[in-house]
């Protein structure tokens, strides 16, 4: 098999995978497990996102077949242990699709996106066997990063119309917490001050959710913006000839208030 190829089938790829963890194969790919390379689930799929968000269509595609990768890579480990190969992933993606789409597949009606998700989230509860809305709530993936869980779980009790009438029911509950928060600083424990930081954290997710905002992508946003400000104050410490350890907070708060104005 040669790279001078400008496109490859997806048979191919099942075949260089196959040949890689065979027993004349790669040293490296032969000896991996589903554990050992299971993060590299997530790392590629961030990947992924950023360079989506960073307008690079072609090194998205990329990041892609990275994703593809680990899908077929895992598929591979699990037809030599017998457990499940890619006919059965391909099995459970097609008929997922296929039962969920019931206003398209089926009978139901479905005419707006938010139809379309209500009926979607109909369809797996069927599935799963889901007989409340707690266990709905439980199925959401655990491993998610903790702002994209939490607002997954506010909107399946907002389904049921466990929410505030409007944003201005959650403001006021980031403000409650915060001062519930600000208590437990005073008293020194550190259980009572990490809870009531979740309280916080959540009443935050709340507000988000109102605005339609990913809290996930705005605190990312917000990292990116103190790094791109924390830089400017460093190398404006370094034109003066100074090195931010000898300096006082006052001396960088002056600094970062002239990043803010950039």
């Amino acid at each position: 098999m040669t790279t001078e190829k400008k496109q490859y089938s997806f048979q191919e790829l099942l075949e260089i995978i196959r040949k890689l963890r065979a027993e004349d194969g790669c040293p490296w790919d032969r000896v991996q497990t589903h554990e050992t390379i299971k993060m590299n689930l997530v790392e590629e799929a961030y990947e992924a996102i950023e360079s989506l968000d960073a307008g690079d269509k072609d090194a998205f595609a990329d990041e892609l077949g990275d994703i593809l990768l680990q899908v077929v890579f895992h598929s591979q480990i699990g037809k030599e242990e017998g457990t499940f190969s890619i006919d059965d992933v391909l099995y459970h993606v097609c008929h997922k699709m296929i039962s969920r789409h019931t206003h398209i597949f089926g009978d139901d009606k479905a005419d707006t996106p938010e139809a379309v998700l209500d009926t979607w989230e109909k369809n797996k509860q069927k599935e799963k066997g889901q007989k409340s809305y707690t266990e709905s709530m439980e199925s959401v993936c655990a491993y998610l990063p903790a702002l994209i869980r939490a607002e997954k779980v506010q909107s399946k009790a907002a389904k049921v119309g466990f929410d505030w009438p409007e944003v201005s029911g959650a403001l006021e509950k980031l403000q409650e917490e915060t001062r519930e928060l600000k208590e437990a600083v005073a008293t020194g424990d550190k259980d009572t001050i990490s809870e009531e930081l979740g309280d916080v954290l959540f009443s935050a997710v709340n507000v988000s959710r109102f605005f339609k905002c990913s809290a996930e992508e705005a605190l990312g946003k917000t990292i990116r913006k103190f790094i791109n400000r924390f830089s400017y104050v460093e190398k404006a410490a370094n034109e003066a000839g100074k090195r931010l350890e000898d300096m006082s907070l006052a001396e960088m708060d002056a600094l970062w208030d002239e990043a803010k104005k950039k």
